[in-house]
């Protein structure tokens, strides 16, 4: 399936053939609610009726506000979020929004794809 623009340009969202929807964010991107909005609305269309694990590339992200941190706690079609970044600035971001917000299904920072990746496709066992 072709990667489909997040209304606004500042991210993409794929269902790979592997299985998990990729939710990668343009590098230094500050993310807005209506951001965070329109790329939860792009993740809902791209599963259709099912639920999948999802791989949210946020390793270049510059910033999340407080709004768009409490859209991204709404129940969505992901079953499983795994969070991946590069950096001590994304972790802060990554352990701040666990910390404050209830994730909606289980969530977890890696900075390691292969290992996020492990992570996801456990969900089904």
């Amino acid at each position: 399936m072709e990667p489909v623009m997040v209304d606004g340009g500042k991210g993409t969202v794929e269902l790979g053939p592997d299985g998990v929807i990729h939710l990668i964010w343009e590098p230094k991107v500050r993310i807005e609610i209506h951001d965070a909005q329109a790329a939860m609305a792009a993740v809902n269309e791209i599963a259709g009726d099912g639920n999948y694990p999802m791989l949210v590339d946020m390793a270049t992200t510059e910033a999340v506000s407080r709004e768009a941190r409490s859209v991204f706690s709404i129940p969505c079609a992901a079953n499983r979020i795994a969070l991946l970044g590069a950096s001590p600035v994304d972790r802060i971001i990554a352990n701040f929004f666990l910390g404050v917000h209830i994730p909606p299904c289980p969530t977890r920072f890696f900075t390691s794809r292969p290992e996020s990746m492990r992570w996801l496709q456990q969900a089904g066992t």
